[in-house]
């Protein structure tokens, strides 16, 4: 029995898995993935702001990624939009899970998880026909002691083919959020410690001082009184003291006032070891006008391309047969993710038809517009010094006459 229940049309080589896959036991999924950072749990480690940002940024930015079918016709590759496994990405992979979703849970799970993102793909007559992720720790992976790196992997115990594995991994082998884990437990307890800080109003408060010498029970008993009549919510009121008593408040220490640029370098140590600008992170301190559009190229080239390599890689090595492999291969559009804004956009397109470097249908198939209807579109040529033919600015006879 699987974890989830497939379409009952569509179950040929499920049956033979055994049962108990779907069981999710916490403490076993720590010790397959390795779920603690540092001293914390991973549950911990994502309830860190910038943990989240970085790993949404990156997984929403693959999943939404317009993703296509290349097929290589002589020295050219055209689109092949009718592609069956296509749809398992662009619409609904299973009877659960849309496209969208399993990309970006893939992702995700690459992100948080050294043995990288896993779905199984379910054939019929050797087709995909779903794709399933299943829950972490579900499918494990071994690799083999040859060196060869060569994986295998296991659903329930039960072996599986390396060919119906959707195995996207990191670099290294190795999820971002291990590798950064100091940085992410420093970041967690700076957290931790500015709740306690203010968790009743601030600090330790002040000091309650009273003429003469206390016992313990009577300073046990004032200090009581005082935390619930000024205490948490009831903080900023006017205090009465009698007995010659007086109250000093306790100032921040140097440490307490450094706690936000403490916490603003964590998050920053955060964003490097997942290879995303600040600005995803909302880290805006160091943004301007003029640096602002480089990030962003920064962010497509070095943080999200290679994420896109590697799930296209993966895609293709579970999603395509050996004979379908060398003729297509999945291919993710990051045009309109670059693009710049039209005015820019429209002179660099112009540019390179004047140069004969595109056609005028190659030009408007960048904006995403039809083939002009003329049917001269597929010409390379330059509109702003080309010579229309003699004839075609003479009028026609009855004019002239």
């Amino acid at each position: 029995m699987w974890p989830f229940t497939p379409k009952k049309t569509i179950d040929v080589e499920q049956k033979a898995l055994p049962a108990g896959t779907g069981s999710f036991d916490p403490e076993l999924y720590t010790l397959l993935t390795g779920g603690t950072v540092a001293g914390i749990s991973q549950g911990q480690a994502l309830s860190v702001p910038a943990v989240q940002a970085c790993i949404r940024a990156i997984s929403e930015a693959v999943a939404t990624s317009p993703i296509t079918v290349k097929r290589r016709v002589g020295d050219q590759e055209v689109d092949v939009p009718n592609f069956p496994a296509l749809r398992l990405l662009t619409g609904e992979a299973n009877g659960w899970t849309a496209g969208f979703e399993l990309l970006r849970d893939l992702a995700s799970q690459a992100l948080t998880s050294d043995a990288g993102g896993l779905a199984y793909v379910n054939r019929v007559r050797g087709k995909p026909v779903e794709v399933i992720h299943y829950t972490p720790g579900s499918i494990t992976v071994e690799y083999a002691s040859s060196g060869t790196q060569e994986p295998s992997y296991r659903i329930g115990g039960k072996k599986v083919k390396s060919s119906d594995i959707v195995h996207l991994r990191g670099a290294f082998s190795r999820a971002p959020i291990s590798m950064a884990k100091q940085s992410i437990s420093t970041a967690y307890y700076i957290e931790r410690h500015v709740e306690k800080l203010f968790a009743n109003s601030a600090r330790p408060g002040g000091i309650l001082s009273f003429e003469g010498k206390l016992n313990a029970e009577a300073a046990t008993r004032i200090g009581q009184s005082w935390r619930a009549a000024h205490g948490g919510e009831k903080s900023g009121g006017v205090a009465v003291l009698d007995n010659s008593g007086s109250y000093t408040s306790v100032a921040l220490t140097s440490a307490d006032a450094q706690t936000l640029e403490l916490l603003k370098e964590a998050n920053l140590q955060i964003a490097r070891a997942f290879r995303v600008p600040p600005s995803m992170i909302y880290e805006l301190s160091r943004m301007t006008w003029s640096n602002w559009e480089s990030a962003g190229r920064d962010w497509i080239t070095y943080s999200l391309l290679p994420w896109l390599r590697a799930m296209e890689s993966a895609l293709n090595r579970a999603l395509l047969s050996d004979a379908e492999r060398g003729e297509y291969r999945f291919a993710f559009d990051v045009d309109d993710t670059t693009q710049a804004d039209l005015t820019a956009r429209a002179t660099a397109i112009s540019s390179l038809i004047q140069a004969t470097v595109l056609s005028p249908d190659e030009g408007r198939d960048w904006l995403g517009l039809a083939p002009r209807a003329d049917g001269r579109g597929g010409e390379f040529v330059n509109p702003a010094i080309t010579v229309k033919p003699a004839n075609d600015n003479k009028l026609p006879e009855k004019d002239a006459a």
